[in-house]
């Protein structure tokens, strides 16, 4: 049997708290809130995340033991494979990749969005063409591809590098959020009465909160970076629930706070109403003038940057856990010679994220909206996995180094289910709050023909991998046990 590579211990736990922060705000919580307030109201909106977060800690408490038990790169592909075998592992490997490419695409593009929100001359030079309505121009291109470039550069040097990078940026964007909030609650003009009416008037309450909670999983995207990253912890996997919860309840507060900070300078109405403008980027500048867009875009380029590097490093970890178990080529195992980070799948990401502005990025948010279906995919597996691992008393055939007896454990990772089988159900039944487009649909389809084939031309060689070393190549150890219990 083959040597196993495995990666340095070096994350620490603020870090990795950082990266399943950072990586769940990004953009959206500093350009979204006019949109989503259009839909559900400032106190519709707010409810919702919080609902959202406490389905996503329901979920959280599978990834907590899991990750206890099973401290190795690949997260949800390694658990998809401990319960259901190297198919469903690979099914969930396949949707998870694309879902961590295309963030990471989209937040290079939202940088550029940004530039050109704050200096519209520089970006608008030299128009190419125009994609579904958006015009695409070459600077656009530049300034993405540069910032994917400097960032994957961070990370082949190494993961104390970027995951100290992760807290600075993460610590940066929460104080200038704390700080937006507060400046505008203070000002003559701005505060809680602009925020009536709650909810919009041609909607009911329920509709427009299940609209909110409906995008959860896209909301929060990124806590589920931490299990890519376990086999780095330089700190006891039984701290990693902690950080996850610690990081969904402040996404969701820092979302909250974005809202009202935004709802307070006017009545909220009459900022939805202000089409084709970055609504909460006006509403600042007009309430606290250049200091206070200055803050805010500091912070939503933080909330960038943080979404960058974390998904960086998890689409790199996943796609070396794939390639150390055989499953794709054997390059995006390599370390590298001086740095020991899986560098291949580092660049092979900023490359794959480097082509998306060539695109455009209306084109770019149908793949984006296509892959919370992935994401959701892979919370089903995880909740089902820790599902079968718990037991709800200790029988004749009990045996405790595959089992862990834990009935409240196991009836929240039926709830998990539960709650990822509603998501999938909103994200693909026609008419809900959050069903997939048409363009989303077909990319959808698209990515499951191309995994099909893929899978069917590895399938032969995949198969011929014996069990035992399967196991001890996925998770380090030629038996499957549930380690570290408690």
């Amino acid at each position: 049997m083959e040597e196993r590579t495995t990666l340095q211990r070096s994350l620490k736990p603020h870090w990795v708290w950082a990266i399943a922060l950072g990586s769940s705000i990004g953009w959206g919580a500093f350009v979204q809130p006019t949109t989503w307030m259009s839909t559900a109201g400032p106190l519709g909106v707010i409810l919702g995340f919080f609902i959202g977060a406490l389905l996503m800690m329901l979920i959280a408490v599978s990834y907590g033991f899991l990750i206890k038990s099973f401290p190795v790169s690949g997260g949800e592909f390694a658990y998809s494979y401990i319960s259901l075998g190297r198919t469903h592992a690979f099914i969930s490997g396949w949707f998870l990749t694309l879902g961590y490419l295309c963030i990471v695409a989209l937040n290079a593009s939202a940088f550029s969005l940004m530039v050109k929100f704050v200096f519209p001359a520089l970006l608008e030079n030299m128009h190419m063409y125009t994609i579904a309505g958006w015009d695409v121009y070459f600077m656009e291109v530049i300034i993405a591809s540069v910032l994917l470039g400097i960032f994957g550069y961070f990370n082949v040097k190494g993961s104390s590098l970027s995951g100290r990078m992760q807290f600075v940026f993460c610590s940066i964007m929460v104080i200038g959020v704390i700080a937006i909030t507060f400046m505008v609650g203070g000002q003559p003009g701005a505060g809680l009465d602009n925020v009536a009416p709650l909810f919009p008037a041609d909607t009911t309450a329920f509709a427009a909160i299940i609209s909110i909670v409906a995008i959860a999983p896209w909301a929060y995207v990124g806590f589920d970076n931490v299990p890519q990253a376990a086999e780095e912890f330089h700190f006891s996997s039984k701290k990693a629930f902690t950080l996850i919860i610690l990081a969904i309840f402040f996404a969701a507060l820092l979302y909250s706070m974005m809202i009202l900070a935004t709802a307070m300078v006017e009545p909220w109405q009459g900022l939805v109403a202000q089409e084709g403008t970055w609504g909460t980027g006006a509403a600042i500048q007009g309430m606290l003038g250049n200091m206070g867009l200055v803050i805010l875009v500091t912070a939503l380029t933080m909330g960038i940057f943080t979404g960058l590097n974390g998904f960086t490093i998890s689409s790199s970890r996943l796609l070396f856990a794939m390639s150390r178990a055989k499953i794709i080529p054997k390059a995006f195992s390599k370390l590298h010679p001086k740095y020991e980070t899986p560098y291949v799948g580092i660049i092979f990401t900023v490359a794959v994220a480097a082509l998306a502005p060539w695109f455009g990025r209306q084109a770019l948010t149908w793949v984006v909206d296509m892959s919370s279906v992935g994401v959701t995919i892979a919370y089903f597996y995880t909740c089902f996995t820790a599902f079968t691992l718990f037991k709800w008393s200790k029988g004749k055939d009990f045996n405790p180094k595959k089992h862990v007896v834990a009935p409240v454990k196991k009836t929240l990772a039926a709830f998990g289910m539960l709650a990822s089988v509603t998501f999938l159900g909103l994200l693909l039944i026609p008419g809900s709050p959050a069903a997939l487009g048409m363009e989303s649909f077909i990319a959808l389809v698209i990515w499951i023909a191309l995994g099909a084939v893929f899978y069917l031309a590895n399938r032969t060689e995949l198969k011929k991998i014996p069990k035992e070393e399967l196991n001890y190549l996925i998770l380090g150890n030629k038996k499957i046990e549930a380690k570290n219990r408690g």
